[in-house]
């Protein structure tokens, strides 16, 4: 595909590139608010459609189904169609269900604009991240961090929004409709933009083989990280109340602490970038999520560990999103189809991990969270292990 008047190229257009910049963090803080409101409100939710946590525990894979869908159809989207329009309809309609989310009286209902909710969410996810790649390319791995920083800031924001709404209101539907309100300007920013050029390239037979080795291990791996991440993140707050660690608003600070943790993480990632090898990133940020983790375990009733534990863990999973889509960058061509694949496995993740802990939650009790999410980042640890010995291009590891 050959650069037009309306397109923007790695070296030229550098105004352009700077507002497209804006433009995709101000969508990628969009999907850190969507991504982070819903464990906090899932007990409201719950009240809202008269059902418990275990039954409502159904939003998890109904989100994490539509993000699947939103990653793989939005994936060939951004290969072919404007890019800056495509990540714009996502935004918007990412608004437009947050809105209509608490105004839902029936599970099926609230279950359908969770699954659309999630269709949104994959299109933003991989569109901020493909056409970031695409502007910046081989430059790109501060300014990927920056970007997932903008995600951690959002879900930051998002539990204490939802804290002020329960504090002043009693309910959670004006914090989604506040948070649906910071969702648009990012979508008319973008639609003023010209949209970056599609890389291409080329690959003999034993390249082809290993890239699709490697695509599936990295999405083997993206599933088994955010499955941990989403589902500490959903079930902390459940976790804290149903143990008597915290009442209910401060548990919504706790969430905002995990995600508070994971946004200085990121920001403290930018320089890191620059001067540490991608593998090593991942694999100490690993180390340190294991700690952490086991921190809480071992200290279960303790509130000092908990805190500890819970922003330890945000503060080591901050960059290893970001830090694995530039490792994955140096060593595949990043289309949006590629990308799509990873998110698929991201989403996966997403939707089976959350749910199963919902399902173990009330059965076996609510530490059956901190086991599953420690099992989850010690068979990841393995998986980066295999990925590391079967990227045999020396670009893959260069910081």
């Amino acid at each position: 595909m050959s650069a037009s008047p309306q397109d923007i190229s790695p070296a030229s257009r550098l105004p352009y590139n700077r507002q497209s910049i804006l433009g995709y963090y101000a969508a990628i803080f969009a999907l850190g608010l969507a991504a982070a409101v819903l464990g906090p409100t899932l007990a409201g939710l719950a009240k809202h459609t008269h059902t418990d946590l275990r039954t409502v525990s159904l939003l998890f894979p109904a989100r994490a189904f539509g993000y699947m869908l939103g990653s793989m159809q939005g994936g060939r989207w951004y290969d072919h169609l404007p890019g800056h329009a495509v990540l714009a309809a996502g935004l918007l309609m990412m608004a437009v269900t947050m809105v209509l989310t608490p105004l839902m009286p029936l599970l099926g209902a609230l279950t359908a604009a969770i699954l659309v909710l999630g269709v949104a969410d994959g299109m933003v996810d991989v569109g901020s991240n493909t056409l970031l790649v695409w502007v910046y390319r081989d430059k790109v791995g501060p300014l990927m961090n920056g970007l997932h920083f903008f995600f951690g800031l959002g879900a930051l924001l998002a539990p204490i929004v939802v804290a002020q709404s329960m504090a002043i209101s009693g309910d959670i539907t004006c914090a989604y409709w506040a948070l649906a309100v910071l969702m648009f300007p990012g979508a008319f920013w973008l639609l003023r933009l010209p949209n970056p050029t599609i890389p291409t390239g080329t690959h003999d037979g034993s390249a082809e083989r290993r890239n699709h080795l490697l695509l599936v291990l990295i999405a083997l791996f993206m599933a088994l990280y955010v499955g941990a991440e989403v589902g500490f993140g959903g079930w902390i707050f459940s976790y804290a109340v149903a143990l008597n660690l915290s009442d209910a608003p401060g548990a919504a600070y706790l969430t905002a602490a995990f995600w508070g943790a994971l946004t200085v993480g990121r920001l403290l990632a930018v320089p890191l970038a620059m001067r540490v090898r991608p593998s090593t990133i991942v694999l100490g940020d690993l180390m340190g999520c294991l700690v952490s983790v086991g921190m809480i375990i071992l200290s279960a009733d303790s509130v000092i560990a908990i805190w500890l534990g819970t922003c330890g863990l945000g503060l080591f999973m901050a960059s290893i999103f970001p830090t694995t889509l530039v490792f994955a960058e140096r060593c595949l061509v990043m289309t949006g189809r590629v990308t799509g694949w990873f998110l698929v496995g991201a989403s996966i993740g997403g939707m089976s991990l959350p749910w199963l802990i919902g399902q173990l939650f009330e059965l076996m009790g609510p530490r059956v969270l901190l086991s599953t999410i420690m099992s989850a980042l010690m068979v990841a640890t393995g998986v980066f292990g295999i990925v590391m010995r079967c990227s045999t291009r020396p670009a893959c590891d260069v910081p």
